[in-house]
């Protein structure tokens, strides 16, 4: 097995302030994995052509930086859609079908998957709930934010002592869409306007999602950051899905980000 760099993931400053030591987490790169070609670096995909063995030693990579084995990292098989699911200590490895999960057991990491759409991670330091969602546009419309805020909440979380952030993704500058795509947004809610530019194209905008995701945290009720980092240009830490398609690439890797409770 190829050997590499240990993984050195981005933390944000509102996560670490609010939750000191008493919950981990990072937003990783493409920093210290074994995959190569072009998935270079910590590709964890499990729906990718990547290696499975290379894959499941990044996935393992992920789990040791937070000092835990490999079966106590969480994820869920991501479709875009708005459900959360509650992890608890019987937590045995399956990947259901949804894009957020929560838990107030200490000693498991939840991770979601991404390459280019939003990982957001959660926590209620005070109350010990945490929270890990996958928010692409669809994600974000649908729900999947306040979804995973309200399962927190039924966990014990106070809504006011929550903090969000939002890591690595595509940015305003790097995505562009067509009309029925912004008809979509709008027609849900006529503000929502307020998220697209022209992108110089007839009938083209360019979208901000990190915008809409960071105010639909705010308007939930939590306090919510974005570390402001796009993955589309960076092809040094961040695989990008639309960068893929653009260079018609066969596949593509994706990052992870992911946070846990400390055992006591």
């Amino acid at each position: 097995m190829t050997q590499a760099a240990s993984p050195a993931p981005i933390q944000s400053a509102l996560l670490k302030d609010a939750a000191g030591d008493a919950i981990l987490h990072g937003y990783f790169t493409r920093q210290g994995g074994v995959s190569d070609g072009i998935y270079r670096g910590l590709n964890v995909g499990l729906g990718s052509n990547d290696e499975r063995e290379k894959v499941q030693e990044n996935r393992r990579r992920v789990a040791d930086w937070f000092k835990l084995p490999l079966e106590r990292l969480a994820t869920v098989h991501q479709v875009h859609s708005p459900d959360v699911v509650v992890v608890d200590k019987n937590y045995d490895g399956s990947r259901p079908a949804a894009d957020a999960l929560v838990t107030a057991t200490p000693g498991i990491a939840l991770g979601v998957l991404a390459a280019d759409c939003g990982p957001i991670l959660f926590a209620d330091p005070e109350n010990g709930v945490i929270g890990a969602a996958h928010a692409g546009w669809k994600g974000a419309l649908t729900g999947v934010l306040e979804n995973t805020i309200d399962a927190m909440v039924r966990l014990g979380a106070k809504r006011e002592a929550i903090v969000a952030c939002l890591g690595p993704s595509i940015s305003q500058a790097s995505y562009e869409v067509g009309p029925e795509f912004v008809e979509r947004f709008v027609a849900q809610d006529p503000s929502y306007e307020r998220y697209f530019v022209s992108s110089g194209k007839p009938e083209h905008a360019m979208f901000d999602l990190p915008a809409l995701t960071v105010d639909r945290l705010h308007a939930a009720g939590v306090q919510a950051e974005s570390l402001g980092l796009c993955t589309y240009p960076d092809t040094d830490r961040f695989f990008s899905y639309r960068r893929t398609t653009h260079n018609k690439e066969p596949d593509y890797g994706r990052q992870i980000s992911a946070i846990a409770i400390r055992e006591i």
